[in-house]
């Protein structure tokens, strides 16, 4: 998707982003996707097995993936039935694709595990899933998955069948010849749970549409050229994995280069040996791969663009890959229930809306910045909630949940993420915070992301986030949970309280503070705000009060999460 049309022409009055339906959407399944390529390209090579050893990397052309899938898609057939939930609990292996793409075929909806859940994370998943059959890796790094999965099945009534992973090629000749069924475009083909960082993980059911389509712009717009090599680090349990490389890089023509696991080294290697052009990264993965100790040995000429997202990507990143790889980066923003992405930058936009923006938005998707109490769209510049709605993006809803469901998803189709912004005459998007995480003192709203900012710039602070305690005077109060660059030599409260007294308006001002050594984070790199909460009310992490007289209430305490 290059930058032209209304992309590089429009001009807006007001906040909101029209659906740009120039480009033709596909009203295809995933099966019917990997059949009409495999037709096309049967001996281009789809997926290569990223292992370490180059002697022992399995590979499969598109018509021995077809015919993987298919043949998978038989042995499940012979044992569900159509419309079943499948469950997977696996690191990134290649079985992960065989089994997409063989459910897809059989009508069956696959449903992700993130493989480093315990017993009671699966048991929840499985349960709220309904899965009757469950595909797992037998052992992840010293955990006996297999031993937790039958220990959890009498808990588990839906589950009639645990299949393991190493025995998969067995498995798929388990089936006598069966018709497959007539899969529509709008069914579902994906459950994938969120990451929780509200506290309550809800079950996103993709359709096959949206996940086709949604896969093919992005990966396109970021730079994915035909016939392209995608080095895909990111786990197969999330979006980025199993959707946005699985399914862009077939819909491109390309093939995807599964590595087990995010290692710096391994990542550069597998670029140089199966020539790499494309590879989506979070940002402390690029940091990870440019300062590589190594890094300069290996032959890096294939490679041209990268992708990123899911937390800030800063400028100085950027240039630096620029400069040192010489290559373009894409930051993409969105959302699980949006099938992934919903905007993103353009390859050639400036360094400035590359890192200070979240690009535009993707084709056939309207975008509102809205007032969060009326639903009116704001003027230009203003924040507001980013609210969406497409003819193909929107999930089907969440899971078994129509009431979770109803409180994002209106009937006229607008999503409403939670996400705080602002948008420009051009369409850019700027984020702002989260709507949940807005804190009301004293009838005050106030918006953590612009105290984290603030925070972030102090020259002894590493990374800061603020969260809300309630206040039985002010309703709530702020508190900044602070990771500083050195815990020998951690800011203390009141040269932190000078500096926010400098920089912020009185009642933004954090009057608790707390020293950490990290956060806790989801496996996809998201912030968990709502355990620090749960941390502090529950007395497991101490903190410092401190009024604008500099009294301290409590004795600080640096406090690791474990």
């Amino acid at each position: 998707m290059k930058k032209d049309n209304i992309y590089s022409t429009t001009r807006l009055t007001e906040s909101y982003w029209p659906a740009d339906t120039s480009r033709p959407l596909l009203d295809w399944t995933l099966g019917q996707a990997l059949r009409e390529v495999a037709a096309e390209i049967p001996d281009q090579v789809a997926l290569v097995e990223g292992i370490p050893d180059p002697s022992l990397r399995r590979r499969w052309t598109y018509a021995q993936l077809l015919r993987d899938a298919e043949r998978l898609a038989t042995a499940l057939l012979n044992k569900f039935k159509p419309g079943e939930r499948i469950a997977v609990w696996a690191p990134n292996v290649v079985e992960w694709v065989l089994i997409e793409f063989g459910c897809a075929i059989a009508g069956m909806t696959m449903v992700t595990v993130n493989p480093a859940y315990k017993a009671n994370e699966l048991e929840y998943v499985l349960n709220k899933s309904r899965s009757v059959g469950l595909f797992l890796i037998e052992e992840y790094r010293g955990h006996d998955m297999l031993a937790t999965a039958n220990h959890i099945r009498s808990n588990v009534p839906s589950l009639r069948e645990v299949i393991g992973i190493s025995s998969l090629n067995d498995y798929m000749d388990t089936g006598k010849p069966i018709i497959f069924p007539k899969v529509d475009p709008l069914d579902p083909c994906i459950i994938m749970y969120t990451s929780g960082t509200t506290g309550f993980a809800k079950g996103v059911l993709f359709h096959h549409k949206g996940t086709v389509n949604a896969c093919y712009f992005n990966a396109e717009g970021a730079g994915l050229e035909v016939g392209g090599v995608w080095v895909n680090p990111m786990p197969m349990f999330h979006i980025g994995g199993c959707g946005l490389a699985t399914v862009g890089v077939i819909m491109l023509r390309g093939t995807q280069v599964l590595v087990p696991s995010f290692e710096p080294g391994l990542v550069l290697e597998l670029i140089e040996k199966e020539g790499g052009t494309f590879s989506l990264l979070v940002p402390t993965m690029i940091e990870a791969v440019l300062n590589y100790p190594e890094r300069k040995e290996f032959d890096l000429s294939t490679l041209k663009h990268f992708m990123s997202g899911a937390s800030k990507v800063e400028a100085a990143l950027v240039q630096r890959v620029r400069t040192e790889l010489g290559i373009g980066v894409s930051i993409v923003f969105g959302q699980t229930e949006m099938h992934g992405v919903v905007s993103q930058t353009h390859r050639e936009d400036s360094i400035e809306d590359q890192t200070e923006t979240l690009g535009q938005p993707m084709p056939h998707c309207e975008i509102k910045v809205a007032d969060p109490e009326t639903g009116e769209v704001l003027p230009i510049g203003e924040q507001g909630e980013f609210c969406y709605r497409s003819s193909y993006q929107t999930m089907l809803g969440y899971d078994g949940m129509p009431e979770e469901t109803a409180k994002v998803l209106t009937p006229d189709g607008w999503f409403h993420s939670g996400d705080l912004g602002s948008m420009d005459e051009r369409g850019f998007l700027r984020i702002t915070g989260r709507l949940k995480d807005m804190i009301i003192r004293g009838g005050e709203n106030i918006y953590p992301a612009e105290i984290e900012g603030l925070l972030k710039n102090h020259p002894k602070i590493s990374d800061a986030t603020v969260i809300g305690l309630p206040d039985e005077y002010w309703g709530e109060q702020v508190a900044a949970v602070i990771i500083p660059k050195n815990l020998e030599d951690k800011p203390t409260p009141e040269e932190l309280t000078e500096y926010c007294i400098e920089n912020l308006a009185g009642f933004k001002r954090p009057r608790f503070w707390c020293f950490v050594s990290e956060f806790p984070i989801t496996a996809t790199g998201k912030l968990q705000k709502f355990k620090l909460r749960e941390s502090i009310l529950k007395g497991e992490l101490q903190y410092v009060k401190k009024f604008a007289e500099f009294k301290i209430i409590a004795e600080c305490l640096s406090w690791v999460f474990r």
